[in-house]
């Protein structure tokens, strides 16, 4: 007879498990807990099953109770809300709770006050803007029409970056606006950095068991539920993603501006060959990189210490080389860091530059501090007592970064392509690169990425093909254009297609230039309109383009056409407010007319932006 283990599992039982979780990451653990819990409820559901008989009688012995339903909405910009949200949902159904798992973009505002049990985990887009999805929601809860929720439980889980000032700032009002309308906090909020889950797991941990106990009614056990809004987490094989990335061969990297220019902008192509991934244009890939090899051994000469020498943090030991290079975030700083950092700063260090960013209500001197410095800096400027072992453990953790698709996968088949600007500069008599794109501009044809998709689903082409579109997109923004536009062709769409593309010089930087004129020339590309701002002595940008050409745009939007914009946050402000001045001036009726069609626009995904 074989021996069990303490745990019920036969000694080849005990010893395949323990081989599969050494080969385990923790976020795969995490998933591997859930799942195992939920097939072992299901078990159990089958093993109480009783006899038609049997049943019958514990009916009139016990009438059912009544049990109240918890309901996640999720509201996420770049996928990572979304993942948790879904994970929470799995977890709190395999501890027997009945879940509603909903993305904010499809929840109806009017539900919200016969809500009972509310958990809700929200991005926030950029420095404390709601991302897209979550918008009609966040003005919703913040106006004049939402009810009083004193019935309502409630948690949030804020996820942000805390390289900007206003740090899961969307999540921190979404729970004091829901306290101020007279919900309870079942937990505390949880506000997660970019190593989200340091924060979100023991978060989650307490809050399903308060959970637990709040919607159990009273002398029940919690039993488990059905659920067809759950949607479950069962990844295959072939399932590749954020913590599980393919390694994509570079098949091209080219450099596409001119060698007369200081913008450095290259075409990638990536295989996908044997992977199963798939995209639609609007789509953004998330890829993985490391350090520029000149910085790390900057901050390793600047701490005088060795990368040859090893350290262990968290369970794991890599050298100092490779904890800089391949483990930690050293191009983006963060409020805490500077905080830490000042409390180091050597005695007689005159640090008033860095005082002034952390000024209590300093938003504008914080964000031009973080914008402009990086670990180097802060280390070289404001010399400070750290040791390489103190260093790891104070620095984020390096996180992948996300790139629009430039391709249609109709056209690209098993490629995907990005349009990358390496950044680059000098400040503070050092010269930088940006993480990524200086990594992903080195890249060798025939070398690896290490790559997944990001799903974009409120960056979407009409279902309508016979709707017209509009699209912004300077500099690399326009990435993802060339992917609708290659779409449309592909598909035979017969919308109209306008684009709007700017940059610095016509002649160094039109990027895609021949794809554009020859789609005109098809008459594929119905209109396109140019901003190159150096060419002449007046700066002219895409907005400028915007406002000349209202009366037309306008009469493009009355016979329905979608806009979309692709850019920095500053730019697709300034397109916002063009267009809403061209709007106020050709439909005659001012701007309370622009900014209430604007609104609906936005509700209906006639108005959609993928902005940085």
């Amino acid at each position: 007879m074989t021996t069990k283990s303490p745990f019920l599992l036969s000694e080849q039982q005990t010893s395949l498990l323990e081989t599969l979780i050494s080969e385990m990451e923790q976020p795969s653990l995490l998933w591997t807990s859930g799942y195992l819990a939920g097939l072992a409820m299901a078990q159990r559901r089958v093993s109480l099953a009783v006899k038609p008989q049997e049943a019958a009688a514990a009916t009139v012995a016990a009438a059912p109770v009544a049990k109240s339903t918890l309901t996640i909405l999720y509201g996420s910009q770049t996928g990572n809300a979304k993942r948790l949200a879904q994970r929470f949902a799995a977890e709190s159904e395999a501890a027997g709770l009945s879940v509603q798992l909903v993305d904010v973009a499809d929840y109806a505002v009017r539900k919200l006050k016969s809500e009972t049990h509310l958990f809700v985990v929200i991005s926030t887009q950029g420095d404390g803007e709601p991302p897209d999805s979550a918008r009609e929601f966040f003005e919703f809860l913040h106006g004049k029409k939402a009810p009083k929720l004193d019935t309502l439980q409630y948690a949030v889980l804020a996820l942000g970056d805390s390289s900007y000032p206003d740090f899961c700032g969307v999540g921190r009002k979404i729970d004091e606006r829901l306290a101020a309308l007279g919900a309870k906090r079942i937990h505390n909020r949880g506000d997660c950095d970019l190593d989200i889950e340091t924060v979100a797991e023991p978060w989650w941990v307490d809050t399903l068991n308060l959970a637990r106990t709040a919607l159990a009614p009273a002398g029940s056990v919690a039993a488990p539920q059905q659920n067809a809004n759950v949607i479950p987490l069962h990844p295959s094989a072939s399932a590749w993603n954020r913590d599980k990335p393919f390694s994509a061969q570079v098949l091209e990297n080219q450099r596409i501006t001119a060698r007369g220019t200081d913008k450095h902008i290259f075409h990638l192509e990536l295989s996908l060959e044997g992977s199963g991934l798939h995209y639609q244009p609007g789509d953004s890939l998330g890829v993985w990189h490391f350090n520029p090899p000149s910085l790390v051994d900057n901050v390793l000469a600047t701490l005088g210490v060795s990368g040859d020498q090893t350290f262990t943090h968290k369970g794991e030991t890599f050298t100092l080389r490779q904890w800089f290079s391949e483990k930690l975030e050293l191009t983006r700083l963060t409020r805490a860091f500077l905080v830490e950092h000042s409390s180091r700063v050597n005695a007689g260090v005159d640090q008033a530059d860095l005082q002034a960013a952390l000024a209590e209500g300093a938003r504008d001197a914080l964000a031009a501090f973080l914008g402009t410095h990086q670990l180097i800096d802060l280390l070289k400027r404001f010399p400070a007592n750290w040791t390489a072992e103190t260093l790891i453990t104070s620095l984020r953790p390096l996180t992948p970064r996300l790139y629009s698709i430039s391709s249609s996968q109709t056209v690209a088949e098993d490629e995907v392509h990005l349009t990358v600007a390496k950044v680059a500069y000098d400040a503070h008599g050092e010269a930088h690169l940006g993480a990524a794109s200086g990594f992903l501009a080195e890249l060798p044809a025939d070398g690896q990425l290490p790559i997944y998709i990001e799903e974009n689903r409120h960056f979407r082409l009409p279902k309508n093909a016979d709707r017209d579109v509009i699209m912004v997109g300077p500099g690399t923004g326009v990435a993802p254009f060339r992917a609708f536009l290659q779409e449309r062709i592909e598909s035979g769409a017969a919308g109209r297609n306008w684009l709007f593309f700017g940059a610095q010089h016509f002649d160094t930087q039109f990027l895609y230039q021949t794809e554009w004129q020859d789609a005109l020339k098809k008459k594929h590309l119905n209109r396109i309109d140019l901003a190159f701002s150096r060419d002449q002595q007046e700066k002219i940008y895409v907005q400028h383009l915007i406002e000349k050409q209202g009366a037309e745009l306008y009469a493009w939007l009355q016979n329905g056409a979608h806009f979309y914009v692709c850019g920095s946050t500053d730019m697709e402000k300034d397109v916002k407010a063009a267009l809403l001045k061209a709007i106020a001036q050709h439909s005659g009726k001012g701007d309370e007319f622009a900014n209430a069609w604007f609104a609906e626009a936005q509700k209906e995904g006639r108005y959609s932006r993928d902005v940085y």
